[in-house]
């Protein structure tokens, strides 16, 4: 992402817990590979983030999409400081700063088009009509999101791209610009300004099948078969009768369920893998179990104690959302406690 996006600065989106995969260790690998500016939403998620990359001793941005309020106070330093979404947020923050007179510039996004969050039309007509509403005293850098992104057809890609740009030529040089998310990296230059902000596609996730093959699988979920059994073609397997088989069959049971983040819509069209091969999920997805039909696969690697991927090598975040009816981003932030999480590489 960082060499897609050059000479524009690669931000990282780290909310959600690093979008479930854990904020410490991924937050602090990606320093490691000399991300200095960092997105999260919420206050909270700003401070366990401070901390952990303090050890580090280097210098890092780390910035609240969420907005700004009084509670801010105790919050904003010379590493911390909010995105601003209103023109009440800005003078909040300005008054906030000429009292504590330093600390890190804040962001001010507008809305080109998503409708979510940032100035409006109404707001950023006042902001056109005076410039200086904004003091770049206070204030270092503006930018958009965008919405349709992960379709690089979509006429909204130019038409936001068109307000923000109009946007800097009312407001100038001041400040640095910034409008690209995951997806906006890989519709070219034009959208790149001077930072990026890649979240779901430092995950492998997120974008549309041709920008993937760019993209490396960096998680991997996998769960222990604890039971396998043998069953006749006469009956059904799981809560509700729901899951049936049309010949004797042989079943897995694995540890790993709802309460793990894996939807209960996969029951009867998820898939897990065994040494590649796809095993269908039958049933449905219970608490604490899934149950999946090995028939087809050596019992000799379908025991008790063999391992079933469920996100890996053959079967990407992506993937299993569609057999789930959603996307990879709900996947990953969906992933409970439970799971016993590895890093692979330095972590400091």
């Amino acid at each position: 992402m960082r060499s897609i996006s050059a000479p524009a600065i690669c931000a990282a989106v780290v909310k959600c817990d690093a979008y479930g995969l854990g904020l410490g260790p991924v937050a602090r690998r990606l320093s490691e590979e000399g991300c200095t500016n960092f997105f999260v939403a919420l206050p909270q998620e700003a401070i366990s983030l401070r901390d952990s990359l303090k050890s580090l001793r280097r210098t890092h941005s780390i910035y609240i999409l969420n907005g700004m309020n009084d509670d801010f106070r105790d919050i904003c330093d010379d590493s911390v400081a909010p995105v601003l979404n209103s023109l009440e947020e800005i003078k909040l923050w300005q008054t906030f700063r000429e009292q504590v007179g330093s600390g890190l510039p804040a962001i001010v996004n507008f809305d080109t088009g998503m409708n979510r969050l940032g100035l409006g039309r109404d707001e950023t007509e006042q902001v056109l009509a005076n410039a200086m509403t904004i003091s770049p005293k206070y204030v270092n850098m503006i930018m958009s999101h965008l919405a349709c992104a992960d379709d690089p057809t979509h006429q909204k890609n130019q038409d936001q791209l068109d307000r923000f740009s109009n946007l800097i030529k009312v407001v100038g040089n001041r400040f640095k610009y910034s409008l690209a998310n995951s997806p906006g990296v890989f519709l070219g230059s034009r959208f790149h300004f001077d930072m990026v902000r890649p979240g779901a596609a430092l995950y492998g996730i997120g974008c549309n099948s041709k920008d993937r093959k760019k993209l490396s699988q960096v998680v991997e979920l996998k769960s222990e078969i604890i039971q396998t059994r043998s069953v006749t073609n006469d009956e059904t397997i799981g809560y509700g009768s729901d899951g049936r088989v049309d010949r004797p069959s042989r079943l897995a049971t694995v540890a790993l369920g709802y309460g793990d983040g894996l939807f209960r819509h996969l029951g009867n069209s998820g898939m897990g893998f065994i040494s590649g091969r796809a095993v269908p999920v039958i049933g449905r997805v219970s608490m604490d179990l899934v149950t999946l039909d090995v028939t087809d696969v050596p019992e000799t690697l379908c025991k008790k104690g063999d391992w079933v991927e469920f996100i890996g090598e053959y079967q990407s975040p992506d993937d299993l959302a569609v057999s789930a009816g959603t996307i990879g981003y709900e996947i990953l932030t969906a992933l409970g406690n439970r799971y016993r999480k590895g890093y692979v590489g330095t972590i400091s």
